[in-house]
């Protein structure tokens, strides 16, 4: 029986002995694995889940006065870019196109008169200078016979009274050719500012109409709708707003002290709390925000104070999207993402470069035909000139 447990005693101090060598090479390798993974992982990226998507959020406004008819768009809703969401009773705009029409036509027509006066000028001055030419005769013929008395010297007065008011008629009817000409002088009828002007009118007042339907001026989900039915709206006064989900981005907001390796073009991954880290999405650093958080909020920080204390800043930096993984998964502005951005390639730029010389964004949904407004007006200036 004593042999036994002596035995027993004698293994199991090496048996222990064992145990706790292979346990401390077993966090031995730990360590080392962890710190390998650190050197040739973690420490090659940055990381926050202090991330939120972003997007433009376009605001719809009216472009002229009026009350509301019909609304044909509302919040949740996908519209397309040029559809029609919002239409303005058109009846004042429908009155002052007459007019404006009107205005022109009448413009055209006294135009046409002045043109017309500066021929009656000339042939007055025409007139005036042929009673000149008789009024001198009529004195050269009268001068030799005051000489030898055959005519009395109130004759001869008369005659040289006749002349210089000859002349001073066609001083008046040259002077007053001159003001008309003055007027339409260089340019033709069409040319004519006046003429122009009214023409413009008229323009303007065809866009009036065709704006009392208000456009979507890009393609997306409509938001915060707060016209109503009979509502008086002005130019400038928000309607709806509409978000173009294919046109967003993640604001990743990075401490100050990891934005020492961060660089733009460097590639970056997402997860967002919507799908998990079943969907991960793809995007490069497009650029760093100017300035801290704090520093373009509402009610900047006062540091400059005697209760001080250090908080650690964080600076917004822009993440991309792939279009076509948004398109698969939508997102909406304002969730929560994760964001890892890949740093092991620092050799890009931290400050973006100067801006491109085509548009970042445009739309041709709100362009309208002038070219069909122009040939009415020309219709109406071509009946108004027409003899």
């Amino acid at each position: 029986m004593s042999n036994d447990n002596t035995a027993v005693s004698t293994e199991n101090p090496g048996k222990r002995k064992t145990v706790l060598i292979a346990i401390t090479a077993a966090f031995v390798l730990a360590g080392l694995g962890w710190a390998a993974y650190y050197k040739l992982v973690l420490s090659k990226e940055e990381v926050t889940d202090n991330a939120y998507v972003g997007g433009n959020l376009v605001t719809l406004s009216a472009q002229v006065t009026g009350n509301v008819d019909e609304i044909r768009a509302d919040e949740t809703q996908m519209v397309k870019a040029g559809a029609p969401l919002i239409t303005l009773n058109a009846i004042d705009a429908d009155l002052a196109l007459r007019q404006a029409e009107a205005r022109l036509g009448n413009v055209v027509r006294q135009e046409r008169e002045r043109y017309a006066s500066v021929a009656q000028y000339d042939a007055v001055i025409e007139q005036r200078r042929l009673a000149l030419v008789t009024a001198q005769g009529n004195l050269a013929r009268r001068a030799p016979l005051a000489l030898d008395h055959t005519i009395s010297g109130e004759d001869l007065a008369h005659a040289k009274q006749a002349v210089d008011d000859a002349k001073a008629a066609l001083a008046v009817a040259q002077r007053q050719a001159d003001s008309a000409k003055a007027g339409v002088a260089g340019v033709g009828l069409v040319s004519h500012p006046a003429v122009l002007s009214a023409k413009g009118d008229v323009l303007q007042a065809w866009l009036a109409v065709r704006r009392n339907a208000v456009l979507a001026p890009v393609s997306g989900y409509v938001a915060k709708r707060s016209v109503q039915l009979g509502s008086h709206v002005t130019p400038g006064t928000p309607l709806m707003s509409i978000v173009p989900l294919d046109q967003l981005w993640v604001d990743a907001n990075f401490k100050e002290s990891e934005l020492r390796n961060i660089r733009i073009g460097q590639a970056a991954t997402i997860e967002t709390d919507l799908y998990g880290s079943k969907v991960v999405y793809h995007g490069k650093v497009l650029g760093m925000s100017a300035g801290t958080g704090s520093a373009f909020s509402l009610l900047p920080a006062q540091n400059a104070t005697g209760n001080w204390i250090k908080v650690v800043q964080r600076v917004p930096v822009r993440i991309s999207l792939d279009p076509k993984e948004l398109a698969a998964h939508p997102l909406r502005i304002g969730l929560s993402t994760t964001v890892t951005v890949d740093t092991s390639h620092a050799e890009g730029a931290t400050l973006d470069q100067p801006m491109l010389a085509s548009a970042l964004y445009a739309t041709q949904a709100l362009s309208q035909p002038v070219a069909e407004a122009e040939k009415i007006a020309d219709t109406i200036i071509a009946q108004n000139l027409a003899r």
